[in-house]
């Protein structure tokens, strides 16, 4: 509800595990009847209020991106994806690598099997598929299997990077 009220356009749901985990996840996000979003009129989403069919309105404008991290959840792409209101799967590589007994080891033969497995379940339903990829060439390799979107590194990651070459600049 607080990341809604702000005016966030995109929330992404963690560990959704099928299509009844889905559809709560939606409902959150939209007001009574559509959902149970609770219902605040004077919030940054609604400009203060001055947008005032915000509550009609707000969720067309809503983007849901469900993440599914477990091997038991990429055999419910189908379901979860036909969930209304679902806009996107999101592939959690780590995550998904430990449910399958590979922790620390997304690069597994048989965690890569599950990934392409899911993006094409996600082509086959018509939703965009995200990915987290670690390196460029990841990022690229994921574009030609199919994903629609992929989020490349992580903020910290970026902020350790830059400080360690700071670090070896002054250092050495």
């Amino acid at each position: 509800k607080r990341i809604l009220d702000v005016g966030s356009p995109a929330v992404l749901i963690p560990y959704v595990q099928n299509a009844d985990e889905a559809r709560r996840a939606v409902a959150a996000t939209r007001y009574p009847p559509r959902g149970i979003r609770g219902v605040a009129t004077g919030m940054r989403a609604s400009g203060f209020g001055r947008v005032t069919d915000y509550l009609q309105h707000a969720h067309d404008e809503m983007c849901v991106l469900v993440q599914v991290e477990t091997i038991s959840a990429v055999g419910m792409i189908d379901s979860i994806a036909a969930v209304d209101g679902v806009d996107g799967i999101f592939i959690g590589p780590a995550d998904l690598a430990a449910s399958m007994g590979h922790l620390g080891n997304p690069g597994h033969a048989e965690v890569q099997a599950a990934i392409l497995q899911a993006v094409q379940r996600c082509i086959a339903a018509d939703k965009p598929a995200g990915y987290l990829s670690p390196t460029e060439a990841d990022a690229e390799e994921r574009f030609a299997q199919g994903f629609t979107f992929v989020a490349l590194g992580s903020d910290a990651g970026v902020l350790r990077k830059g400080a360690e070459a700071l670090v070896r600049r002054f250092k050495g």
